[in-house]
């Protein structure tokens, strides 16, 4: 199948190099030049524009960073809306407002294009790996005709409802991710700063109730202090503020969601919002004046 893919950053790179390992031609376009040399020298065809992209194939990707970059791309002038062919499907992978994706979605369906919402958990080595989660929004059909593409990037694809409904899903879990982060920071620092190992208290506890995913990708980039990002403090500060602003909508408060935001806020100010989400732990580190390492 030829597919468009448009944005090559973090996460898209690596997912668009594994529907080239999957067998599917790929055409790309990313506002930068290196990356779309990138692919093109992994075998996609590189294109010069949207509209390029959205003229020839009939179902194209979007991983774009917040919902205003979505509608640019699928609404604005020159974009998918104007040049995709009636029946196209646009499946957008991108983690936006449940909102902005039900307001294009209707937007886009004017002009006879179908969409699907379909953001994805895992970062960035999830997206290497094509083990990524991918909770998606959307007509069954359209769901099922997408379903082949996104198995080739993807472990887990799961249709939670109407579109909106898989941004709604991505809300939730970086919900959890994010309050599992900071516990974690939260843990790990008194567990330094009181005199014991934060390395063997990971491992006493990894395997009990407290053992999570999020334990077992973050705790080793705390105690390495490794910051380089597999999802970013920015990222998640956007995709908390979705969250709460989803959340003031519906009339349900977030006083964890909100709590953590604040902590990102704050690294963001000291210049960390490049880094990896896992970071957080600078914030317990900036609190208790100790630094937390192997």
């Amino acid at each position: 199948m030829k597919i468009g893919f448009i944005g090559l950053g973090i996460m898209g790179k690596p997912m668009c190099k594994n529907l080239l390992k999957s067998g599917h031609e790929v055409i790309c376009f990313n506002r930068s030049r290196p990356a779309v040399d990138e692919m093109a020298a992994a075998g996609a065809t590189a294109a010069a524009s949207i509209a390029e992209v959205a003229s020839a194939a009939r179902l194209i990707i979007t991983m774009l960073p917040n919902s205003p970059e979505v509608a640019a791309v699928a609404l604005g002038e020159g974009g998918i809306g104007d040049h995709a062919a009636p029946g196209s499907l646009l499946v957008d992978m991108s983690s936006i407002s449940p909102l902005a994706a039900r307001d294009i979605c209707h937007n886009l369906n004017e002009r006879q294009i179908r969409m699907l919402d379909a953001p994805v958990s895992g970062g960035e080595p999830k997206a290497i790996e094509g083990t990524l989660s991918v909770m998606a929004g959307g007509d069954q059909a359209d769901f099922d005709e997408a379903l082949p593409v996104l198995k080739a990037m993807a472990a887990s694809v799961v249709r939670v409802g109407n579109i909106g409904d898989g941004n709604i899903a991505k809300l939730a879990n970086q919900i959890v991710v994010a309050v599992n982060i900071a516990a974690l920071s939260e843990a790990l620092t008194l567990a330094a700063k009181a005199g014991a190992d934060p390395e063997l208290v990971f491992q006493a506890i990894r395997g009990g109730l407290a053992g999570s995913t999020v334990m077992e990708a973050k705790a080793p980039m705390m105690l390495n202090r490794d910051i380089k990002p597999g999802f970013k403090i920015n990222l998640h500060i956007k995709d908390l503020g979705n969250a709460i602003d989803t959340g003031h909508g519906t009339g349900v408060p977030l006083p964890l969601s909100a709590s953590v935001m604040e902590m990102m806020q704050a690294l963001k100010v000291d210049d960390w919002g490049e880094a990896d989400h896992s970071a957080l732990i600078r914030y317990y580190e900036k609190l208790a004046n100790y630094e937390v390492k192997k």
